[in-house]
């Protein structure tokens, strides 16, 4: 399984971007996904996860109600969703996999990361 994180960029304060999660090599739906961040200095930080059949998510406190994550199995992608993006947000962001057959937990497989930056 490889994983290929894209959608990141420089947005304004308030504005949105979705990352998109791109797994090659393996059938995604096998996977339970999470993303990740992490900012300059900082150690990385759980965001959110998804299991295999997307019907089960999960959200760290801080991005509750701005960050959504989906899946479309289907495409073999995951999808983080990020509305009223605040500077604070700015990271590198990373999706991880869980082993196959898993669910949210553990995370064994990570892509290299994209660059959100949140400025004005």
């Amino acid at each position: 399984l490889l994983l290929d994180e894209s959608g990141g960029g420089l947005v304004q304060p308030g504005g949105s971007l979705r990352l998109t999660c791109t797994a090659s090599g393996s059938t995604l739906a096998y996977y339970a996904i999470a993303w990740f961040r992490q900012a300059p200095g900082k150690e990385r930080e759980g965001i959110s996860c998804i299991s295999r059949q997307g019907g089960i998510t999960y959200y760290t406190d801080s991005q509750k109600g701005r960050f959504t994550i989906s899946r479309d199995n289907s495409k073999n992608v995951v999808y983080l969703q990020m509305d009223s993006l605040k500077p604070e947000d700015t990271a590198v962001y990373y999706c991880a996999a869980a082993p196959a057959s898993w669910e949210c937990g553990q995370f064994d497989t990570w892509g290299l990361g994209t660059q959100v930056t949140v400025s004005s």
